[in-house]
């Protein structure tokens, strides 16, 4: 019995091209590219067949096989790893064990790799599930990479935060960041090995139109992340290219298997 069915028969019909699981979201593949060679984590559960990292995960969640399976495929279960060959995988969704996620990084105040190291090895000997790479200040490749290195635990990002930083050093202005090093960073980053990236994309230039004409708003913009893109999108006038160019985006995480988290603003 097939998973989804609509109309045109069996298949994800009643599927959106993005659909969410908990803040995390997969995406359907011919939303934006018909041919692909290489079979995903999400492909695969949809075809039925398992991978060593969704027994890995069914095992500590104490679940069969096929529950993380048909989760993963509904878009109730995301399996988050990345490309690193140390990663221990976490499941996150619908059913299973509430997680924990730690967030450490530099900032313009205090920018020690030790110390951060430190931060993120005390979280997995915690208990984290996962851990939130933040940093701001510093050789920020270089931190990541160091860090990334000294645990096991799944590791997210906002590649929005380095391309800003970058554009500062660059140009003088954060402002100027341009489309080309926003997407070399979300590249970049995934390479290393992060698993899951919060991606500001559903901030456009239709919400901040919304946004100017509310009066009732108390918090005004809640997002540090969403807030930069905002006040880019206010200096370039131009659209989010996250969320124009949504298709490009979608490619890269798809390359390196990374779980997006839909940032806000």
């Amino acid at each position: 019995m097939p998973l989804f069915e609509d109309a045109r028969g069996p298949g994800l019909g009643l599927l959106p091209p993005c659909f969410t699981a908990g803040g995390f979201c997969f995406f359907r593949e011919g939303a934006y590219r018909k041919e692909q060679k290489m079979d995903t984590p999400l492909e695969k559960a949809r075809a039925g067949e398992s991978t060593a990292a969704m027994e890995q995960v069914a095992a500590a969640e104490g679940v069969e096989t096929e529950t993380i399976m048909r989760g993963m495929a509904s878009g109730e279960i995301v399996v988050v790893a990345g490309s690193r060959a140390s990663v221990k995988p976490v499941a996150i969704g619908k059913g299973l064990r509430t997680k924990v996620n730690a967030s450490i990084g530099t900032s313009s105040d205090i920018a020690e790799l030790d110390m951060e190291i430190r931060k993120a090895r005390v979280a997995e000997e915690s208990g984290a599930d996962t851990l939130m790479e933040l940093s701001t200040a510093g050789d920020l490749d270089d931190i990541r990479r160091r860090i990334l290195g000294a645990v096991t635990l799944p590791a997210g990002s906002v590649p929005l935060y380095q391309a800003s930083m970058e554009s500062a050093e660059r140009l003088g202005t954060a402002t100027g960041m341009t489309d080309g090093l926003l997407f070399e960073v979300v590249e970049r980053q995934a390479a290393d090995g992060i698993g899951f990236m919060a991606i500001h994309c559903g901030v456009n230039q239709r919400t901040v139109e919304v946004l100017k004409r509310q009066d009732r708003r108390n918090g005004g913009l809640v997002s540090r992340g969403g807030a930069f893109m905002v006040a880019w999108m206010e200096k370039q006038q131009r659209e989010n290219p996250l969320y124009e160019r949504f298709d490009r985006l979608l490619e890269v995480l798809r390359r390196y298997d990374v779980v997006l988290s839909l940032g806000n603003g």
